[in-house]
């Protein structure tokens, strides 16, 4: 069925000494053609007819028509919207028909649990080390909820899909791994991403290549073109008078600075590194005079560019080489002849280079800065000839302009970072999730640097048959794809502030000539005028979309990393507001953290994944056909249930699964019914006493009868229970912690050390109420002075009182947020809060709920998904 079996072309043009393959004919959605060139040109003509219409959907790159349609391969890549999505889906599931007649596949497959375990899966395979971004999933770690979630023929989407590691887990799927054997077979992928150069290094990790093939035009085109600029790369010795040539491995760069003292010029290498260490102390070799690097004054030089502008840069020099000579390795100082090679480079250009200027962003601000106006200006002219040479004649071969970016900024440009330990240099390459040219960059021989990303591209095991669509896209807007037609969703989309995508990709994208529609990015950035509230309302916006083309009763699978709170409830928001339901959030570990995460304390060390699911069309019939919505409330609670898993476990020991407990169930059910518009069905008691009736508890969880049955199985081969851990942060928290630490009646003075020990920092603006407080309200104390947990009767009294008291407490809010001039009030009661803008919500006084979110703390509003939910529908409202 797919043509993707064949490579784009893999023969040389007569200039590389040609040898001709004469290639299959290939059937391609129902057509067949000559060969895959042919292919290619009716669909890239068709494609073409398409862009005016595909122009209106959000997302749209920016670019020339001609480099949208050079850089795609449709109907399997399109450099853009890609139109033929359902004619794919339409073929895939006609083969879910052929599958089943096989034995394959199941007509009644469902997935009633989740993948409950924590994933642990290490970076440090092939492909993915082929080529860096800036932040991935490994595929095998992506394979384990594939495997669990879907069943062969099964089609999986990913729209934030960065380099397609989804893709390729879908194509791995066909062998399984490791110890997983069971429900192995291929399965089909859509992915996308925004940015131009996500797509297209997507596009080639799933792109099945003849890898023997491609090696031998690669090492023919990088013979010919080093017989032609080689000579760059040449360094002049002298060994017992006389010259010899040898081959530069790297040549570092020093910045040029002015002693603030005596203002003469200093290279910051001899002043900074002594015997490939940094010095303690940095003396001006002028004048003697002790400086700091803040101190020191850039010193500036003007040029032509490669783009014939008149440019002022900072200055750098050369001041060490690197160097290979008959199996010889070792360093010379740059002599005027090697000077002058790198001087007069641009004589040897004669191949397209990008003319895209730096635009301002929050990230490439201090490239602006410091003077750089172009991208060009970011390469050494000798590195910046040899790139656009290859560039221009790998442009018939994807893969190799593939291994090209792989290597065009972290290794091959001035961002290349040193450093300096244990006396030796250490070639870092640029800072991950950066833009800036450092003091000190070494310049790589882009020979070696694509030589030694070759024999990477040769380790990659590829995938038996890639079976993979890649688009250009807005995830806001998915109408190429049709409503209830995905089988599985696993994505890891951006996160707040993390990381500026559409900026950090600038360079890439500029030899590309395609960039990122920034428009609807869903990223935190105060120049693109974009903060939480647009993030949150960017990222519905997308899992509106996500729920519309998964099928009623899939799962969704979101991987999360940012240590934000605000962001944690944003991404858990909109998945609400999308018509998710979350079931369980669990720990991914990728085991070799990011540069962050290695340097910093605060950093994110685990990611988390949320999983969730798309309500089944039985449900939801039951809410659209019945007029009074509260009585479909314990349904919803049995649906969730069946989602959950039903037993975990640490060790030998049974572990509480939170999602199970009442606290949790309602707060999941809340929230359904408010974003869906509907009255809340019951209060906390109620719900407690309903919640009872219907399921079985069983150490504080809520169960089906066949999940108690199942759960108390598993139990017994456990030697013990290990309550969740539970520490004192908020009044909530307090209240769950007492009721635990109360189920054997206690006096106020055992309880108060403990709950000091317990208590951490509550929320920038929430109040933590005294011990004292907590236990007048929420539990009783006998005649002795001992105070446990009330009786059910009782509880329902006490609930009454506290909740007068609450509102009592949220009316002062208000009138306090009501008066003129009015400021924001430091110190609130979270609780109060909570239960004041439910019943603002229950009595349709949405007016109250926006006044008073205005006069608290907006870290608190923003980082609590229950406030800001209620924020969220009144503003909305009013």
């Amino acid at each position: 069925m797919s043509s993707k079996d064949i490579s784009p072309r893999l023969f040389l043009d007569d200039e590389f000494e040609e040898t001709k393959i004469v290639p299959d004919k290939v059937v391609c959605l129902g057509m067949e053609f000559p060969s895959e060139d042919a292919r290619r040109e009716y669909f890239r003509a068709e494609l073409r007819k398409k862009l005016p219409e595909l122009k209106q959907i959000e997302g749209f790159p920016i670019g020339e028509d001609d480099d949208i349609i050079n850089l795609s391969d449709p109907p399997y890549y399109t450099a853009c919207p890609n139109p033929w999505l359902n004619d794919f889906i339409e073929e895939w599931e006609k083969e879910k028909v052929e599958l089943e007649k096989e034995g394959i596949r199941k007509a009644n497959f469902e997935v009633k649990t989740p993948y409950a375990a924590d994933v642990s899966e290490g970076k440090n395979n092939p492909i993915y080390m082929a080529h860096a971004y800036h932040t991935k999933v490994p595929h095998p770690a992506i394979m384990r909820y594939i495997l669990h979630y879907t069943q062969p023929g099964d089609i999986v989407f990913d729209g934030f899909c960065g380099t397609g590691m989804t893709g390729v887990a879908t194509g791995f799927c066909k062998n399984g791994f490791e110890n997983i054997y069971n429900n192995i077979g291929i399965r089909h992928s859509i992915i996308g991403d925004l940015s131009p150069i996500a797509s297209f290094i997507s596009y080639n990790f799933n792109y099945k290549i003849e890898i023997n093939k491609i090696v031998n035009i690669a090492r023919n085109i990088i013979n010919k073109t080093k017989e032609e600029l080689g000579h760059l790369y040449n360094c002049r010795l002298q060994d017992n008078g006389k010259t010899t040539n040898a081959n530069i491995s790297y040549v570092i760069w020093s910045q040029i600075f002015a002693c603030p003292n005596c203002g003469k010029e200093i290279s910051y290498f001899s002043l900074a590194v002594e015997q490939f260490a940094m010095k303690e102390k940095l003396v001006c070799p002028h004048c003697s005079s002790i400086v700091t690097k803040s101190s020191l004054e850039k010193c500036y030089e003007t040029d032509i560019n490669a783009l014939g502008k008149l440019v002022t840069l900072p200055k750098y020099e050369p001041v060490l080489i690197k160097y290979n000579s008959k199996n010889k390795k070792s360093y010379t100082i740059p002599s005027k002849a090697d000077i002058e090679i790198e001087r007069n480079a641009l004589q040897y250009l004669k191949s397209w280079i990008p003319n895209q200027k730096i635009k301002n962003g929050v990230k490439t601000k201090e490239l602006i800065n410091s003077g750089y106006s172009y991208i060009t200006d970011l390469y050494t002219k000798r590195n910046l000839v040899v790139f656009s040479t290859l560039w221009e004649r790998f442009k018939d071969y994807p893969i190799l302009r593939f291994i090209l970016t792989g290597i065009l900024v972290k290794t091959g440009s001035k961002l290349h970072n040193v450093g300096f330990k244990n006396n030796t240099i250490n070639l870092a390459g640029a800072l991950p999730n950066a833009l800036f040219v450092p003091s000190i960059f070494a310049e790589r021989n882009v020979f070696e640097l694509f030589e030694s990303k070759l024999n990477d591209i040769i380790k990659m095991s590829p995938s038996e048959l890639s079976t993979n669509v890649t688009q250009i896209h807005s995830a806001t807007q998915l109408q190429t794809i049709k409503n209830n037609t995905i089988d599985y969703i696993f994505t890891d989309p951006p996160f707040g502030a993390n990381l500026m995508y559409s900026e950090l990709n600038i360079i890439h994208e500029a030899w590309l000539n395609l960039f990122t529609n920034s428009q609807k990015e869903a990223i935190e950035n105060s120049l693109q005028k974009k903060g939480i509230s647009e993030y949150t309302q960017l990222m519905t916006e997308s899992f509106k979309e996500f729920y519309r083309i998964l099928k009623h009763g899939k799962w969704m699978t979101v991987e999360f990393s940012n240590t934000s709170a605000a962001v944690w409830n944003a991404i858990q928001i909109a998945i609400s507001n999308a018509g998710f339901n979350i079931a369980i959030v669990r720990g991914l570990d990728k085991q070799q953290g990011s540069f962050n995460s290695q340097t910093t304390t605060t950093a994110v060390k685990q990611d988390l994944v949320i999983t969730c699911y798309k309500p089944t069309y039985k449900l939801i019939e039951k809410f659209e056909l019945s007029l009074d919505k509260s009585i479909n409330a314990m349904d919803f609670i049995e649906e969730l249930l069946v989602h959950l898993p039903v037993h975990l476990s640490k060790g030998e020991s049974t572990t509480t699964v939170i999602e199970r407990s009442p606290k949790i169930l309602y707060d999941r059910l809340i929230s359904y019914y408010v974003q869906h518009g509907y009255a809340i069905p019951m209060d906390a008691q109620e719900f407690q006493k309903q919640l009872r009736e219907r399921f079985i508890e069983r150490d504080g969880m809520f169960f089906t009868a066949s999940q108690a049955i199942e759960y108390e199985r598993k139990k017994e081969k456990c030697s013990g229970f290990v309550p969740m851990a539970l520490f004192i942060s908020s009044e909530a928290e307090g209240i769950e912690w007492l009721k635990r630490e109360l189920q054997n009646p206690q006096t106020y003075s055992d309880l108060q050390p403990e709950w000091m020990k317990n208590m951490l920092p509550p929320k920038k603006g929430d109040v933590l109420p005294e011990l004292m407080l907590i236990l007048e309200e929420n539990f009783i104390k006998d005649e002795e002075g001992n105070w446990r947990n009330p009786d059910p009767e009782k509880a329902a009294d006490l609930e009454i009182i506290r909740n007068r008291r609450m509102m009592k407490e949220f009316n002062m809010y208000l009138e306090q947020a009501q008066k003129p001039k009015a400021k924001r009030m430091k110190d609130t009661r979270l609780e109060v809060l909570r239960y004041g803008f439910k019943e603002c919500y229950r009595q349709k006084n949405y007016q109250a709920i926006v006044t008073v979110g205005d006069h608290i703390l907006e870290s608190l509003l923003q980082e609590d998904e229950v406030l800001l939910q209620y924020y969220d529908i009144a503003s909305s409202r009013i």
